[in-house]
């Protein structure tokens, strides 16, 4: 069974998208269509943080990687789901919260928290998700672990200019999944493995992805 970490990319009103505040929004052109030119083709605007997608370290580090120079098989490895549903509106998640999964945590693995604040997708109350205190980021980066994934707009409090959970694990050489659905569905998996795999945008600090998620031995 394969499960669809990713949301939809839309421009519909029915079903809008949460985007970062002052980020480019989503537009997508038909250029060319079928009964004109013999083909469909759209012209797609979007930022580099729009919908589901990962960020790199150079989107908070100066010098720090960009998504085309990233390892790419540090983005596709087992994954551990950190269940903080329990977790109400910004609310802290602490080390204390995350430590009973501290023994799966090593190099190469891809926690993924879940807080089942994707249900929230598109509505006003988006924003208000649980967060990363900071001292947990710190210990995850001890544990060996560079790569994290989130089903909300943030690792951090979104009311925190100062994105210092971004600035520890990007600053660690780490890449961030945030806007992820449907978490809460790998936890029934037996021995889950994930796909992060961005775009090979030249020199840029972020990138959409098609995220997934799958138990060992069924691909």
């Amino acid at each position: 069974m394969m499960i669809d970490l990713t949301h939809t990319l839309t421009t519909s009103k029915e079903a809008p998208m949460s985007i970062w505040p002052g980020h480019p929004t989503l537009e997508m052109t038909k250029v060319a269509t079928i009964p004109e030119q013999n083909a469909n083709v759209t012209a797609i605007s979007l930022g580099s943080h729009t919908g589901t997608h990962i960020d790199a370290p150079n989107h908070f580090i100066a010098d720090g990687l960009t998504v085309d120079k990233y390892d790419l098989t540090k983005l596709v490895g087992r994954a551990v789901v950190v269940d903080v549903r329990g977790k109400k509106a910004r609310e802290m998640i602490t080390w204390g919260d995350m430590q009973k999964w501290e023994g799966d945590m090593n190099e190469g693995v891809i926690v993924l928290i879940c807080t089942g604040w994707s249900q929230y997708w598109g509505k006003e109350n988006y924003d208000e998700h649980p967060f990363l205190d900071l001292d947990a980021a710190k210990k995850l980066m001890e544990t060996g672990v560079r790569v994290i994934g989130c089903d909300t707009l943030s690792p951090d409090n979104v009311c925190s200019p100062e994105c210092e959970v971004h600035k520890v694990i990007l600053g660690a050489g780490g890449m961030i999944a945030e806007n992820l659905r449907g978490i809460e569905e790998v936890l029934v998996l037996k021995d889950p493995f994930v796909s992060l795999l961005p775009l090979k945008l030249d020199n840029c600090d972020g990138s959409p992805i098609r995220a997934i998620a799958w138990s060992a031995g069924d691909i």
